[in-house]
């Protein structure tokens, strides 16, 4: 869409079309505020519209990974596949009346607060200029693949792709395929195509605690009973929800379940891998937990095809046609797939971020991404970041909590308005006390204190990117809007 006057301004501006960005087009469409929302690509749907390689699924169920206000009694299985996530968000724009607000292959550059004019100025990659009162950057955590340190990978002359771009017309049919890492994605990929390939060599640095998933078809029979009374998919949330929270204990208050726990999925696995040799290869050494905990109901079986191999070291540098590993190991390949994450833990700004006193968002955050309620920085007014530093979740829908921020953002521009304030800006002392006492929280957790150093760990051992404690307490907090923590800046009535 194109906008008819460089001189408006918005009430607010969104960045992203994921599940933040949309919710948050679709709240702000219902209260009457004038929003605009840009999206690099070209259709929205963030993480779904991007990860859509073979086997790509959720690992939360289905009713709890969905907004609260949009339920979908039609999902097909107890956990979503890629496309049906993606068909059931275009479908939430379009009952949500937002797509005259959502502009495509919008590449934000970057963005500076106008402290004299009281509103932020977008820069896009086209040249076009927008300006809006609040700007809420729902870029997220899972946008910016990390491709593997390898020694010269640039050498490699096979088909080399990250499985957040995952290249569907390359043939994998009767190809030597290798693939790197053993995380969510990696699990997903290799019982997909493991048929398919001529051999199938997985590279593992670490393994995994991985436990049943019991993915299931949800019968026509239930769908129905959802459509027709509506309560019942409701109720069905709610105690999932209740039956994963309370996982959270575990994790941060009482780790010996987590030991009783890890006995448990040690039996799965004896059950699973017979093969004494591949079962030790798959026996984390960590307690479980520590990293983010699998769900699959068909990796250990693939693992066990004659045409697949599991190689327990990372790849440390590549050739022509041959990676090298951390043993000396050589494997010839057709075609190499890193399922190696996202830039997550050491992430900075989603663009360029400037705020007061020409203050940049990303040397504000050269000791570590912080933010007050994971979603405001102080120094850069108005501003929100959706999923935020210490907003991930290690045990739960991160829908929930993307639900609690936009609850936020709606509660502070009403604030701003009731007020008649221009802006807002956290208290530096509010936003440290607040960090201290996350990072507080986290030190006996076992994120912290497992003995793995997962992609929840920044660099220098922080971690920035898990929320401590029990989601419903992360919604009370976010509930409101407490101008006790802020700065008001005056109101400028007009606009130069």
């Amino acid at each position: 869409m194109t906008i008819t006057s460089k001189n408006k301004v918005f009430d607010i501006l969104i960045v992203g079309s994921g599940f933040s960005g949309l919710g948050l087009a679709i709240t702000m469409q219902k209260a009457g505020y004038d929003w605009h929302l840009l999206e690099q690509a070209d259709t929205l749907g963030g993480t779904w519209r991007d990860n859509h390689y073979p086997g790509a699924a959720c690992d939360i169920p289905s009713n709890l990974y969905s907004f609260s206000f949009m339920p979908n009694p039609d999902w097909t299985r107890l956990y979503p596949p890629q496309a049906e996530i993606a068909a059931y968000m275009q479908r939430c724009a379009d009952q949500g009346g937002v797509r005259h607000g959502m502009q495509f292959n919008a590449r934000v550059v970057s963005a500076k607060w106008l402290e004299d004019q009281g509103h932020w100025l977008m820069q896009l990659a086209s040249g076009e200029e927008m300006r809006a009162r609040t700007l809420a950057a729902g870029t997220g955590g899972l946008s910016r693949p990390q491709m593997p340190k390898i020694e010269n990978l640039d050498a490699f002359q096979g088909e080399l792709f990250h499985s957040a771009r995952w290249r569907h017309e390359v043939d994998l049919r009767g190809k030597r395929v290798g693939v790197i890492g053993t995380g969510a994605s990696a699990i997903q990929i290799v019982p997909a195509i493991a048929a398919q390939c001529g051999s199938l060599t997985l590279f593992q640095r670490t393994p995994a605690w991985i436990i049943p998933r019991n993915d299931e078809a949800v019968p026509e029979a239930r769908r129905n009973s959802y459509r027709t009374q509506p309560w019942r998919q409701q109720l069905s949330r709610k105690l999932t929800y209740i039956k994963l929270e309370s996982r959270m204990y575990a994790f941060t208050r009482a780790q010996w379940l987590l030991r009783r726990a890890q006995k448990q999925v040690e039996s799965y696995l004896r059950h699973r891998i017979k093969d004494e040799p591949l079962r030790k290869k798959l026996t984390p050494n960590y307690t479980i937990g520590c990293k983010r905990i699998l769900l699959s109901d068909d990796f250990y079986p693939a693992l066990q095809k004659p045409n697949v191999q599991l190689v327990p070291h990372g790849v440390t540098r590549a050739t022509a046609n041959s990676v090298v590993c951390a043993d000396g190991s050589v494997h010839q390949l057709d075609v190499l797939i890193a399922a190696t994450g996202f830039q997550v833990a050491d992430a900075g700004a989603p663009f360029d971020i400037t705020g007061r006193d020409g203050r940049d968002l990303n040397r504000a955050w050269m000791q570590g991404p912080q933010a007050h309620l994971g979603t405001v920085v102080h120094g850069f007014p108005n501003l929100f970041i959706m999923t935020g530093p210490n907003t991930g979740l290690g045990h739960n829908s991160q829908v929930y909590m993307i639900e609690s921020q936009i609850n936020f953002v709606l509660a502070a521009l009403r604030a701003l308005d009731k007020k008649q304030a221009r802006a807002f800006d956290v208290r530096a002392e509010v936003q440290n006390n607040y960090n201290l006492a996350v990072q507080g929280k986290l030190v006996g957790s076992v994120w912290n204190s497992g003995g793995c150093h997962s992609w929840y760990l920044a660099a220098d051992g922080s971690n920035r990117t898990l929320w401590p404690d029990f989601t419903f307490l992360f919604r009370r907090r976010l509930k409101q809007f407490d101008w006790a923590e802020f700065h008001a800046l005056p109101y400028i009535s007009k606009i130069i």
